[in-house]
């Protein structure tokens, strides 16, 4: 295999096809296993990995988002979401890594890390104190692993509902300070 030139950056509006299709691909490589009805994930799809959807996401100064390319394929992607509060985290500054998501056949070269560093000095730096996130609580050991790693504790479950799927997902949660 050839070595892997990993670069990261901020993504822009004209970034937003490249990250519906990122989202699409890997929400389906890490999740579809769940899914009972197929139609369920399609309107998730509709919902959350259009290319307005994510123009919409990237347009809001609350949200910043990363792509990571090997060899100059954008193979995963971050989002950053600022001033977000949870009821499970008492702290003042919050703000929330909501997705890191790499595709399967990249998962082992760092990429994820790497996203990870560029959202935690991208916080430290707007003086964030807290970050969150939520992540799968059941056969999610991978992502569990990871976190717990880079210093995130659990403070607490909650409830997330996609079409007929329900699943329970751990608030984990790491200080910047």
């Amino acid at each position: 295999m050839e070595t892997q030139t990993i670069t990261v950056r901020r993504a822009t509006e004209e970034d937003a096809p490249i990250i519906a299709l990122l989202g699409r691909i890997t929400f389906t490589e890490t999740f579809n296993h769940l899914f009972k009805d197929k139609n369920d994930l399609l309107a998730y799809y509709d919902r959350t990995f259009t290319v307005a959807k994510i123009k919409e996401g990237l347009a809001k100064e609350t949200n910043l988002f990363w792509l990571a390319f090997a060899n100059g394929i954008p193979v995963g992607y971050a989002k950053l979401k600022l001033n977000s509060n949870s009821e499970f985290i008492s702290a003042n500054k919050i703000c929330q890594l909501q997705k890191i998501y790499v595709l399967q056949d990249y998962i082992a070269t760092g990429i994820g890390r790497k996203l990870k560093d560029e959202l935690i000095a991208m916080a430290k730096e707007l003086a964030f104190e807290t970050i969150w996130l939520t992540t799968l609580k059941y056969n999610n050991e991978r992502a569990i692993t990871f976190y717990t790693k880079n210093k995130f504790k659990t403070n607490g479950i909650t409830n997330y509902q996609i079409g007929k799927l329900k699943s329970e997902l751990l608030v984990m949660s790491a200080s910047l300070t």
